[in-house]
C-alpha cells in the first residue's frame, strides 16, 4: 500500500509558529513512539528516581562531609519530586493499575543495590553521579528525541523539567568529584574498576531505559578529561554481586566532618538567651544563626525515619522489615521536602555567619538531638517528636517572634532568613498534620504522644561529661567577640557574660520553650 504524500507548501496563518510552538509540521509528520513504549521507558525512569531517592536519603545521616550531607538532602528531594511527576504521567496513559511497584529488570535492581551498599563515600559518589546520573541524562535526552513532540507533549514537559534539575545536580557532581580527586587522584584506579563493574550491570539491563543491549558506554567525566574511550561491556549477565551480596543495613548514627568539634557540648542554652528580655536583638540574631546551622541534625534524624520506613515498591526487599506499612509516594515526597528545607536552614545559618564575619566552626554544633533520637527511639516516635516541636513553633512565641527579632536586629539578611524559615515551618506543621495525625487518632493524641516520646530522651548533660565526651565549654563569648570585632563594636558585658547551659533541661532544642 502506497503511503500518502504529505501536503506540500502547508503554512500556518501568516507564518505564526505552528502547533503551539511544540515542533515544526515536518517533525510532527514523523510517527514517534507509541504509548506502550513511552510507558515502558517512563516506568524505568521512575524506578531510577525512586532508587536514587532511597540511596541518597539513607546516606545523609552517616555522611560526615557537611557539603555532601546537604547536597544529598537536596538531590533526594528532587528525585522524590520527579518520581511523583512520572507517577502522575504514567497514570494518564491508560495504565491503571500503574505497575510502578515492579522492578523493571533484575540487573537494574542489582545495579542500584550495589550503589546503595557501597562502603565508601568515594564509591557512592562514582555510582550515583559518575555512572547513574550521566546515563540517566542520556536516557532522558534519547526519549525526547524519539517521542512525538505533539502527541507526547505532556511527557516531554515532565522530562524537560527533570533534565534541567539533573543538569544542576551534574554540575555539583563534577565539582565534588574534582574537589575530592575521586576520578584523578589516588582513588582513580579503584574508581575506574568500580565504574566498569557498575556499567556491566547497566549493560545487562539493556541500558537504564531498556533500549539497548550492546551499546558501549563512555563516562561524561572521562570525556571532559579527554579520555572518551568506552568502557568494556561484560561478556554476559552472569555478574556476581559484590557489596550487595549482603543486605544493606542503614546506619542511624550521625557522622560529622572534622570542622564539627566537641559534638556532645550542651554548654550554651540558645533558647534561654533568645527568649530573655535583657539581651539586644542584634546579639540574639547571632544566636539564631547558631540555631539555624544546628538544624543540620534534623535531616540526620528525618533521614532515619524515611530509611527505616521504606516503601514496599521498587528496590531490594532485603532491607525491608516484614511488617512495614505501605505509604503512598506523596508521604516520601512531602517528608523529603521537609528534610531538604531543614538542610537549607542549616545552610542559611552558615551563610549568616559568613555575612557577620564569624567562623561558625568555633561554635559547638551538637549532634545530641539526632544521635539520641536515632538510637533510642523508633521511627514513629521520632516523627511524633518532630511534630510536637513544629506545633510549638506556630504560636507568637515561636517563628513569628524570631522573625520580629531578626527585623529589630538591623541586619537585612537576618530578616530574609527568618522570613523564609518561618514560612517553611508553617508548611512543615501541615505535613505532620496530613501524615502523622490521622495515624495517631487526632491532633491532641499526636501532641500527647510526641510529648511522651520526647520525655524518653532525658537530659544527658551530666552523663556525657562524666564519660569524658565533653566539658560543655561555653563557646559563646568567643563567637560573640568575633562578631563584634567584625562590625567594629565593643562587646556588651552583659551579653558576653551569658553562661546558661542545658544542664537539667529537657533536650528541647528546637522550640522557644526551655526546661519544660
Amino acid at each position: 500500500m502506497t503511503a500518502p504524500k504529505p501536503l506540500e507548501g502547508y503554512q500556518s496563518y501568516k507564518g505564526i509558529p505552528p502547533l503551539a510552538g511544540l515542533c515544526s509540521i515536518e517533525d510532527a509528520l514523523k510517527p514517534g513512539l507509541g504509548v506502550e513504549e513511552c510507558v515502558r521507558r517512563l516506568k524505568r525512569f521512575h524506578y531510577c528516581f525512586v532508587r536514587l531517592h532511597g540511596i541518597l536519603t539513607a546516606r545523609i545521616t552517616s555522611e560526615p562531609i557537611y557539603e555532601l550531607k546537604t547536597a544529598f538532602a537536596h538531590h533526594a528531594y528532587l528525585c522524590a519530586e520527579h518520581a511523583a511527576a512520572l507517577r502522575t504521567r504514567v497514570g494518564e496513559m491508560r495504565e491503571p493499575p500503574l505497575g510502578l511497584e515492579a522492578v523493571p529488570h533484575p540487573a537494574l535492581e542489582a545495579f542500584f543495590d550495589e550503589i546503595q551498599c557501597a562502603p565508601t563515600t568515594e564509591e557512592l559518589l562514582v555510582g550515583v553521579y559518575a555512572v547513574t546520573l550521566s546515563q540517566l541524562l542520556i536516557a532522558l535526552l534519547n526519549y525526547l528525541a524519539d517521542t512525538h513532540a505533539l502527541t507526547d507533549a505532556p511527557s516531554k514537559r515532565v522530562l524537560k523539567f527533570a533534565l534541567s534539575e539533573l543538569g544542576e545536580m551534574n554540575d555539583f557532581a563534577v565539582g565534588a568529584l574534582e574537589a575530592l580527586a575521586i576520578l584523578d587522584g589516588a582513588f582513580k584506579e579503584k574508581s575506574d574498576e568500580w565504574f566498569r563493574y557498575l556499567v556491566s550491570w547497566i549493560d545487562c539491563a539493556e541500558g537504564l531505559d531498556g533500549t539497548r543491549s550492546t551499546q558501549e558506554i563512555a563516562s561524561p567525566e572521562r570525556e571532559r578529561r579527554g579520555d572518551a574511550s568506552p568502557v568494556a561491556r561484560a561478556p554476559g549477565c552472569e555478574i556476581p554481586r559484590r557489596y550487595s551480596a549482603k543486605p544493606f543495613v542503614y546506619d542511624p548514627v550521625p557522622q560529622r566532618d572534622e570542622r564539627f568539634t566537641d559534638r556532645w557540648n550542651q554548654g550554651v542554652n540558645a533558647e534561654a538567651f533568645l527568649y530573655s528580655e535583657q539581651y539586644p536583638a542584634k546579639a540574639k540574631a547571632l544566636m539564631m544563626l547558631y540555631k539555624r546551622i544546628r538544624e543540620i541534625d534534623v535531616p540526620e534524624m528525618m533521614a532515619s525515619i524515611l530509611a527505616q520506613t521504606p516503601p514496599r515498591a521498587v528496590g531490594s526487599s532485603a532491607d525491608r522489615p516484614a511488617n512495614d506499612s505501605v505509604k503512598p509516594w506523596g508521604y516520601y515526597r512531602d517528608m523529603s521536602r521537609q528534610l531538604w528545607d531543614e538542610a537549607r536552614h542549616a545552610m542559611m545559618g552558615e551563610v549568616g555567619f559568613v555575612a557577620l564575619g564569624v567562623d561558625w566552626t568555633k561554635a559547638r554544633i551538637t549532634w545530641n538531638w539526632s544521635y539520641r533520637l536515632n538510637t533510642e527511639c523508633t521511627p514513629a516516635e521520632r516523627h511524633a517528636v518532630l511534630f510536637f516541636i513544629e506545633q510549638g513553633l506556630m504560636p507568637k512565641t515561636g517563628k513569628r517572634y524570631e522573625y520580629e527579632v531578626a527585623g529589630e536586629s538591623g541586619i537585612p539578611l537576618m530578616k530574609t532568613i527568618q522570613d523564609f524559615d518561618w514560612a517553611d515551618e508553617v508548611l512543615h506543621s501541615q505535613i505532620g498534620r496530613q501524615w502523622l495525625v490521622p495515624e495517631l487518632g487526632g491532633l491532641q493524641q499526636a501532641l500527647k504522644y510526641g510529648d511522651e516520646c520526647w520525655s524518653k530522651i532525658l537530659s544527658n548533660w551530666t552523663t556525657v561529661r562524666e564519660q569524658g565526651l565533653t566539658n560543655h565549654e561555653n563557646w559563646w563569648p568567643a563567637i560573640y567577640s568575633q562578631a563584634c570585632a567584625s562590625s567594629g563594636e565593643e562587646p556588651d558585658p552583659l551579653v558576653l557574660a551569658f553562661d546558661e547551659t542545658y544542664e537539667a533541661k529537657r533536650a528541647d532544642i528546637h522550640r522557644g520553650i526551655v526546661g519544660e
